[in-house]
Parts: C-alpha cells; sequence; structure tokens
C-alpha cells in the first residue's frame, strides 16, 4: 500500500479528499530517493494524485482503478487546513469527536471507511483470481488506514497507521481469514 505523492494542497496540510489536483514538483521529486518492489499488478484510486503516483513508480504497468478507493469527502472543510478552519465552530465540534462525526456537506468516517474496506476485499478477490503474487496500491493515506484498522494483525487502530506521501506499508495476507500480518514500513 503506498500513499500518493504530494500535491500543493498536502504541502500547505489542507483537507485533500475529492479535490481531484495533481501532483506538485516538490512531490514528483521524491521517487528519486525511494525503491518499491515489483509487482504483478497495480490497483489505485482514480483521483489524479493516485494516477500519476502509479505511473511514476510503476511506468511499465497499467493500473486497475476501483473508484471506492477515493479519499473521503470532505465536504465544508474540503481544501481547507486546520488554521482556516480555527474559527468554523462546526469543525471544533468534529475534532472535539475525535473524527468521528460526518462531515458537513461531506462524508460520514464510517461509511468511508466501509467503502475502502470492500474496494480492497474485491481487490484482493481480483488479485487471487488472477493468480496475482505480488501487488501495488496506490491510493490515500485514508484509505491504508481504513484497511489496516480493519485487518491488521495485530490489530492497531486507524490513527495509528498515518504514513507520509510515498511512503506507506508491505505486508502478507493470510490466505484463510484475510488478516494483514508481517506489515513493514516503506520509507
Amino acid at each position: 500500500m503506498i500513499r500518493h505523492f504530494s500535491t500543493q494542497g498536502n504541502l500547505l496540510k489542507r483537507y485533500i479528499g475529492v479535490t481531484d489536483e495533481p501532483l506538485c514538483e516538490e512531490g514528483k521529486c521524491k521517487i528519486v530517493n525511494m525503491n518499491y518492489p515489483p509487482v504483478d499488478a497495480v490497483f489505485a484510486s482514480p483521483l489524479m494524485r493516485c494516477v500519476e503516483t502509479a505511473k511514476l513508480i510503476y511506468p511499465n504497468q497499467v493500473p486497475v482503478f476501483y473508484k471506492d478507493f477515493k479519499e473521503c469527502d470532505f465536504g465544508d472543510f474540503e481544501n481547507k487546513n486546520y488554521l482556516e478552519l480555527a474559527n468554523h465552530p462546526e469543525y471544533q465540534v468534529w475534532i472535539n469527536s475525535g473524527g468521528t462525526l460526518p462531515f458537513p456537506n461531506g462524508e460520514n468516517p464510517v461509511d468511508y471507511k466501509n467503502r475502502s474496506v470492500v474496494a480492497y476485499e474485491n481487490m484482493v478477490e481480483e488479485s487471487l483470481r488472477n493468480n496475482y503474487k505480488i501487488v501495488a496500491m496506490v491510493v490515500h493515506g485514508g484509505t491504508i488506514m481504513s484497511i489496516l484498522d480493519r485487518y491488521s494483525h495485530p490489530h492497531k487502530d486507524y490513527y495509528h497507521w498515518q504514513v507520509g506521501n510515498g511512503n506507506g506499508y508491505v505486508f502478507e495476507i493470510e490466505e484463510v481469514e484475510g488478516r494483514i500480518t508481517n506489515i513493514c514500513c516503506i520509507l
């Protein structure tokens, strides 16, 4: 699982969910310092930042896009950072909830996590049908966190799995129970 490289919004610490912005030049340069494993297939979110990242990392692969790998819709908080939201009363209520409340005019975090997990399960089934042994996912930080929150063994909660742009995790999937084990960071 690889989180896409940086966009300008990421550098400004904005909530970039459904905003479909491209990678910034600084983000594209990160590939020089990274070493990603070879894979049989690449699965990705269809948002521009993931598409561009997948092409940079795996230029000889044609990604398979899963629409439900898209990032959360942050609603009224979309494309704003915490400084811009500091005086927004609904933002403080959302923060005080530990990020569990639905985003005003956006997506419910529970629904977002569930759709990410279902897309992951579909990707695993597709990979097994096609006899893929090693696959890459180029997705969003929240997508990674949702999947690992559900399947990590030993279990760690959602916020434990935060990862920087261009970073991610390599892991194994247990065939019988589908648990994700032997998790290692890609730095």
